[in-house]
């Protein structure tokens, strides 16, 4: 088995883009202006990695209008959300990895301070 490590997606794992795929996990798709603001973000900043995610597949951009206010809209893809599960599953892993090795150090250091007094 590999490691966890060694599962996390280069594209995916950056921190914006990760935010921005977690935001559209959670919703059909999403204003521009709202993934800005909910990632405190310019608008230069955010064209770009949702640019890596749609050359990646992993967003679809639907520029439209709202009235007579042009409106750009993501949407994940299904690969989109698979990524961003497989992410996921390999985040709690290696958390449940580190976790397990830090409560295994505790519990050899608290034996060993038992058996020094």
């Amino acid at each position: 088995m590999t490691h966890p490590a060694l599962r996390l997606d280069d594209t995916v794992h950056q921190r914006v883009r990760l935010g921005i795929l977690a935001v559209l996990s959670e919703v059909r798709r999403a204003d521009f202006g709202f993934l800005r603001d909910a990632l405190e973000l310019t608008d230069g900043n955010l064209s770009r990695h949702i640019a890596v995610l749609e050359e990646a597949g992993l967003v679809k951009v639907e520029k439209g209008f709202a009235g007579k206010r042009p409106r750009t809209w993501v949407q994940a893809t299904r690969r989109g959300r698979e990524a961003l599960d497989v992410e996921m599953t390999a985040l709690r892993e290696l958390i449940a990895r580190v976790r397990n090795v830090a409560e295994g150090e505790s519990e050899e250091r608290a034996s060993r301070l038992a058996g020094e007094t």
